[in-house]
């Protein structure tokens, strides 16, 4: 029971930690469907082009509330299918905390950070290009229809609403998630990656789509004990995309663009880090 109770607490301090970041993109969205939608279309083409660049730098900071506004903004139509998957790849939650509190994790840092903005950025710019060549259009999902969002005066409300409705689905993901992860156990989860063997990055990359940030832990600290190559490592710290994939899952009603971007993220994710480990690089 107390151990139930701690990944209860666990999977609220982790929801709450997203929700400023929900709230300020829903407040964001509502501002610029009320105030401002012809200025941000005007100054989304301006930047459009540079999305997968400037979003890759910020997804790297150590958190993955980030993550969830992209998904948002992406479901608006406010940034591009390759800013998003930039995104996705470059989001750091768990992972830098805990390579700066370790000794041994110090030179791996830097390391990890380049290798995944490098990755976020190529691959979003790749992604962008290949969609606009076969016009490759986002279906437009409006986020506020049928939930009465539009008879609501002003922007804050609606911001809130949307904010409690998706927290609360997050809440319950992430105790679904922690209960099993905990129960399984982190040493049968390492036997099943298959140390040395080629296909690691692949299973790793599946296992990073998880979105919960204890996975990412996991990862992290198997590659601190040298049960995952830094190929690995990669595979499935650029997979795993924090809460963001369960945001897009919720807010984007697409089914087809959704299952699009989770197999190219993976197969990114897993593509890299298999030629980071047929290569050597450690």
């Amino acid at each position: 029971m107390e151990e139930i109770l701690h990944e209860l607490l666990h999977a609220l301090i982790e929801t709450l930690k997203t929700v400023p970041f929900l709230f300020l993109a829903y407040l964001l969205m509502e501002f610029i469907e009320h105030k401002a939608s012809d200025k941000m279309e005007r100054y989304m083409e301006k930047i459009g082009n540079a999305g997968p660049a400037i979003c890759s730098a910020l997804g790297c900071i150590p958190q993955c509330g980030f993550s969830a506004s992209a998904s948002n903004l992406y479901t608006a139509g406010l940034i591009t299918e390759g800013t998003l998957i930039a995104v996705f790849l470059t989001t750091s939650d768990e992972a830098l905390p805990i390579l700066l509190s370790t000794a041994g994790g110090h030179g791996a840092i830097w390391k990890l950070i380049l290798c995944k903005i490098g990755i976020g950025i190529i691959s979003g710019f790749a992604i962008d290009f290949v969609l606009k060549k076969m016009k490759v259009t986002k279906v437009e999902i409006d986020i506020c229809k049928d939930c009465g969002c539009e008879e609501e005066e002003g922007i804050l409300k609606p911001s809130l609403k949307h904010t409690l409705k998706i927290s609360v689905f997050i809440l319950l993901i992430n105790v679904a998630l922690g209960l099993a992860i905990h129960f399984l156990g982190e040493d049968r989860l390492s036997a099943v990656l298959l140390s040395d063997s080629l296909i690691q990055p692949f299973i790793t990359a599946l296992i990073g789509l998880i979105p919960n940030c204890a996975v990412s832990v996991m990862i992290t600290n198997l590659y601190i004990e040298g049960a995952l190559s830094f190929g690995s490592a990669i595979a499935g710290l650029c997979s795993g995309a924090g809460i963001g994939l369960t945001v897009l899952l919720k807010s984007n009603k697409c089914k087809k663009e959704n299952i699009r971007i989770i197999a190219i993220l993976y197969g990114i994710s897993a593509l890299f880090g298999f030629a980071l480990m047929l290569f050597g690089i450690n």
